[in-house]
């Protein structure tokens, strides 16, 4: 088409006559044949002239009503009758009668029909429409403009939307064109989603067709007939059949089919939006899918038995947990149902885990065979050491199954929830509490750090050593009483130290290094202060022998001391024996003479360097290399270098004074050394009793030992080793009776009461004036690093350092308080 110019108006007055119905029926030729696509001998120039001379006298009024009343009986005469003429009855009896599968196809080409018509319709509409623009451009710019009426366009646009799309479909009251194209658009994604195969650009082109059409003549963003009348009825139809499927899946499927199938359905509408519908609908289609799909089932579908989340932690399905972690976020962005059911499966397997701890500890033990009963070495051994190893092992596979537990659980945190930090922290919760309510994790976790630094460790290289530490130490950072736990450390740590037990000392001092990064410096500052007297007492051990040397002591069969000084007040000494109460003290070991004499020279070496110091003999805690002579045959007498206790040495230096044949009782053992008889019973069953070591016969012969037991010393005692270690029955490190654990739990309680006193002071003292509730709170935040302060312990401290005179309460209050007294 050529360009318009602005015809000239100079000769165009008010004075020249102007036929407006002969200029109009002009024009409306020329429209109509626009409207039928004919306009190929139209002359535009000329059409526009004509317009343009209407207008300029003042006949703009008149020709826009002129023009919109052409357009509308167009679309009522002329198009509408065709679109109705095409419509089929299937497109209005989807229940009629046939088959499911035909009344398909037949709705699909009738409504494939349809949407053609309106489409061709729309298109023609839209072309006729520009042309019709071109030729009344000055009527759009100067009567519209000044009368602020909507251009021509515009006004033929909505009336397209009255006249064609809701125009009544006769013998349907209230259904128009419109409803009728909705119906089939749905009707059409109902097929998709079904699995049938549709005319995606058809169905893209009428969407096309109301995002063009609006609802007022403004033309507002909002007022799109798409977004105002197909939208709605479409989400409303998704809704209904999201909400359908959903409960039918989870009717039939397992969870994790559900969840491939939610994740499906919504790449699938996010496709449908972009290349069939518009993408002005895809946020909205996504939160039907995730209220009728995912919130409003979650929780169904993550308690489902047999497939839920339960049962795909327990059979590591990863990419399904991943698949209900992304589902779940969309939803909930605290993901609470997954942590809920992930937490409970976390405790319900830790409960598991400890309850085979409490009843592989409660095995009892299994007696003795009777020495009388022939019976193989290896078997009665097996039997004598199974109830400590038994329970050992227990301990350690506590801890071990709680790192494979923790493992697994890592793994899934990693890869199907992305290092979801509020997940972690539930985990976390989770192994806090099933570990904090076994009664025994710190002993149990001390135990498992003990046998690896025993033997654990042995043939690993430096980073197994480290990675091995570190899941211990993420234990420790579970359990709650922190003090617990030192005590039983330093009761194990003390025991391997001077039995020489463990592996490496380089292990010993990093692992040292990690709890103090952990929980702090005043927590392994006893322990490193018991590596400082091993140090120390290597250097003092040194220079007696030194001393000893200088002296020149003649005797050549001079036992060798090799001494350990223990700070009393770093070490746990009263938990490296039988424990005993704090009204009764340790029985003093009576030593033989030639022992008693090198003690005493010990002590005046040692006390000559450091005045006012005293040395208290722990008898319970050492051990000796005696040489001991067994006569064979021939009168040849054959020696064996026996590894026992320092009890053991002193019963067995008792027989040095016995002829031979002669007997000596229990009873008489016990008052010749005042060795405890709890402890002289395990001696004497070690030296007497076990079949490999039975330097000493007993009679009669049993397991027990009573005071009348005659022991006499066993002349035909053979083993091929040179070397015997004699170890004591059940000592070493062992988890504790009930009796013990009372015991501990009592001391560890004093000791609590000590620290939280000490807290209460040092809060006073800078606070000076407190409420009791923000003291009680403040105590507690202080403490739990190490312990949960018990509240009922802080208020029994608080009222003793008032008895005490520390702290006053303040009178006339609103709120109990304290004042701290100078």
């Amino acid at each position: 088409m050529a360009n318009m110019r602005f015809p000239n108006s100079k000769g165009l007055t008010g004075n020249d006559d102007l036929d407006f119905e002969g200029t109009w029926t002009v024009l409306a030729a020329s429209l109509r044949e626009i409207n039928t696509k004919n306009p190929s001998n139209l002359s535009f120039e000329q059409l526009y002239r004509n317009a343009y001379k209407l207008v300029l006298k003042k006949k703009g009024d008149a020709l826009y009503e002129k023009v919109k009343n052409f357009e509308r009986d167009w679309l009522v005469n002329e198009v509408q009758p065709q679109i109705l003429a095409i419509l089929s009855v299937s497109l209005f009896a989807g229940d009629a009668g046939g088959s499911i599968t035909t009344n398909a196809n037949e709705r699909r080409v009738a409504g494939g029909r349809l949407m053609k018509s309106l489409k061709h319709a729309w298109e023609d509409h839209n072309t006729g429409m520009n042309m019709t623009t071109d030729v009344l451009m000055y009527m759009d710019r100067v009567y519209c403009a000044d009368n602020r009426k909507p251009s021509i366009f515009t006004t033929s646009m909505g009336q397209f939307r009255d006249y064609v799309l809701r125009a009544p479909i006769p013998s349907y009251n209230g259904m128009t064109i419109a409803t009728l194209l909705f119906t089939v658009i749905l009707d059409q994604i109902q097929m998709e989603r079904e699995g049938d195969l549709i005319d995606r650009a058809l169905i893209r082109s009428c969407v096309y067709m109301l995002e063009g059409l609006y609802e007022t003549e403004e033309e507002e963003e909002d007022t799109k007939l798409y977004l105002t009348s197909f939208e709605p009825a479409f989400l409303a139809a998704s809704r209904d059949f999201y909400k359908t499927e959903g409960q039918s899946l989870l009717r039939t499927t397992d969870a994790g089919t559900f969840c491939r199938h939610t994740k499906r359905r919504l790449a699938e509408e996010s496709d449908r939006c972009r290349s069939t519908l518009s993408p002005l609908t895809l946020t909205k289609i996504n939160s039907v899918i995730e209220k009728e799909m995912i919130k409003d089932l979650i929780r169904d579908v993550v308690g489902l038995p047999g497939s839920g989340v339960q049962f795909m932690l327990d059979n590591d399905r990863l990419e399904e947990l991943q698949m209900i972690y992304d589902l779940i976020s969309k939803v909930d962005p605290k993901k609470e149902e997954l942590k809920s059911a992930v937490s409970k499966r976390i405790v319900e397997l830790g409960t598991e885990i400890n309850n085979s701890a409490i009843t592989n500890s409660q095995s009892q033990p299994v007696k003795l065979p009777n020495p009388s009963t022939e019976q193989p070495d290896s078997e009665a051994k097996t039997i004598t050491e199974r109830p400590l190893n038994q329970q050992t092992a227990a301990a350690v596979k506590w801890v071990d199954d709680i790192l494979l537990l923790k493992e697994k659980y890592d793994n899934v945190l990693d890869i199907s929830f992305t290092a979801d930090q509020g997940l972690q922290t539930a985990f976390s919760r989770s192994f806090t509490d099933f570990i904090n309510n076994f009664d025994r994790s710190s002993e149990y976790l001390s135990l498992f750090f003990d046998e690896n630094m025993k033997k654990g460790i042995k043939g690993k290289t430096e980073n197994e050593v480290d990675a091995l530490l570190d899941k211990g130490i993420t234990l420790l950072r579970y359990v709650q009483d922190k003090d617990m736990f030192e005590r039983y450390y330093k009761k194990h740590l003390s025991r391997r130290l001077l039995m020489k037990r463990s592996v490496s000392m380089d292990a010993e001092r990093q692992m040292i290094s990690k709890m103090k990064m952990e929980v702090g410096n005043s927590f392994t500052q006893k322990i490193e202060s018991m590596f400082k007297d091993m140090a120390v007492s290597e250097d003092l051990s040194s220079n007696y022998k030194q001393h000893v040397a200088r002296l020149g002591d003649p005797d050549p069969r001079r036992a060798e001391l090799d001494v350990t000084v223990l700070t009393s007040t770093m070490w746990p000494l009263e938990a490296m024996g039988q424990p005993y109460h704090e009204e009764e003290s340790r029985p003093t070991c009576i030593f033989p003479p030639a022992i008693d004499k090198i003690k005493q020279g010990f002590e005046k070496f040692y006390l000559d360097k450091h005045s006012g110091r005293q040395l208290s003999w722990q008898a319970n805690m050492g051990t000796a290399d005696i040489r001991a002579y067994f006569p064979e045959s021939k009168g040849k007498v054959k020696s064996r270098e026996l590894n026992v206790s320092t009890y053991a040495m002193v019963i067995l230096l008792l027989f040095n004074d016995l002829p031979s044949g002669a007997f000596i009782t229990c009873e008489e053992i016990q008052a010749k050394t005042n060795i405890p008889m709890h402890e002289l019973t395990r001696n004497l069953q070690s030296l007497a009793v076990a079949p490999k070591t039975r330097v000493l016969l007993k009679e009669p012969m049993s397991k027990e030992v009573k005071p009348s037991d005659k022991f006499f010393f066993n002349e035909s005692f053979y083993s091929q080793f040179t070397k015997i270690k004699i170890g004591v029955v059940m000592s070493g490190n062992r988890v504790e009776d009930q009796d013990e654990r009372k015991e501990t739990e009592k001391k560890n309680n004093d000791t609590r009461g000590n620290i939280i006193e000490a807290a209460i002071v040092r809060i006073m003292k800078q606070r000076k004036e407190l409420t009791h509730q923000k003291l009680i709170a403040e105590v507690i935040q202080q403490l739990t690093s190490r312990f949960l302060p018990d509240v009922t312990m802080v208020k029994k401290r608080i009222e003793s350092l008032i008895e005490r005179e520390y702290l006053d309460r303040v009178e006339d209050a609103e709120r109990p308080a304290y004042r701290y007294l100078a």
